[in-house]
């Protein structure tokens, strides 16, 4: 009987050689945010694999924003950012069904009254000011007749990435701001539904930035706790009534 050619390894499974080569390269320290692969042959050759696999894997950590492609200029590493790395955790959010938006509400709940801690102690005068405007903002358009529900929503977000980036942890702001800008579903669906909900997110908002500008992390760990636990326990209650993500 004839020998039998030795099946080839998944493409897949060579792609996976170049993302944990790279990888490597980069912990190591070979390579640097900002650097440039090694050219196509070059690298190829180095790990072992053809040019589609190749490209397959660098493709996916340019996905991932560990590299960029520039045009006629080969591929770079990135500035490798928590904000960059963690941006596919945005898209995961989006594309969530309004169960496991509760999950996403639940890791909020153990994100948020830490980084709103964190920032009470490192919170610039500055930074405070900015608050102080963006509550302002909100008050304005609880004052019109007609409220501007979406635009409540954006104030909302706004608050809580600045209270994330006052925290000083730049992995704290990344995730916080994924999961609060994909989460405003829920919270919209609650300022709809819920009388009175989008007053009490300004008086919640209101003891929080009482909590900062006194800096204290204790009182700010919990009125942070309060305030994204509301949403939690109002978006698990009514979580059948909840449109999918692509019903609008």
């Amino acid at each position: 009987m004839a020998n039998r050619a030795p099946h080839s390894a998944p493409s897949r499974s060579r792609s996976n050689v170049v993302i944990d080569g790279i990888r490597e390269m980069i912990t190591s320290g070979e390579l640097v945010a900002g650097s440039r692969l090694p050219v196509e042959r070059e690298l190829g050759a180095r790990l072992g694999v053809s040019r589609g696999p190749l490209r397959e894997g660098v493709r996916a950590l340019v996905i991932l924003g560990v590299l960029e492609t520039r045009q006629g200029d080969g591929t770079y590493v990135t500035s490798l950012e928590p904000g960059q790395l963690l941006e596919p955790l945005g898209m995961l959010a989006e594309l969530q069904s309004p169960e496991n938006s509760v999950h996403l509400l639940g890791v909020r709940r153990v994100l948020e009254p830490e980084a709103a801690a964190h920032a009470a102690l490192r919170i610039s005068d500055d930074e405070l000011a900015a608050a102080r405007r963006i509550l302002e903002r909100g008050e304005a358009l609880l004052a019109d007749d007609e409220v501007d529900l979406e635009a409540t929503i954006d104030v909302d977000t706004e608050f809580h990435r600045l209270i994330a980036t006052a925290s000083g942890n730049p992995a704290f702001a990344a995730i916080i701001e994924a999961l609060v800008s994909r989460t405003a579903r829920a919270r919209l669906w609650r300022a709809i539904h819920q009388s009175g909900a989008v007053h009490d997110t300004q008086r919640e908002h209101r003891a929080i930035l009482d909590a900062l500008e006194a800096h204290d992390p204790d009182r700010a760990r919990i009125r942070m706790s309060v305030h994204v636990l509301g949403v939690e326990e109002y978006t698990e209650r009514h979580v059948d009534q909840q449109p999918l993500p692509d019903e609008g």
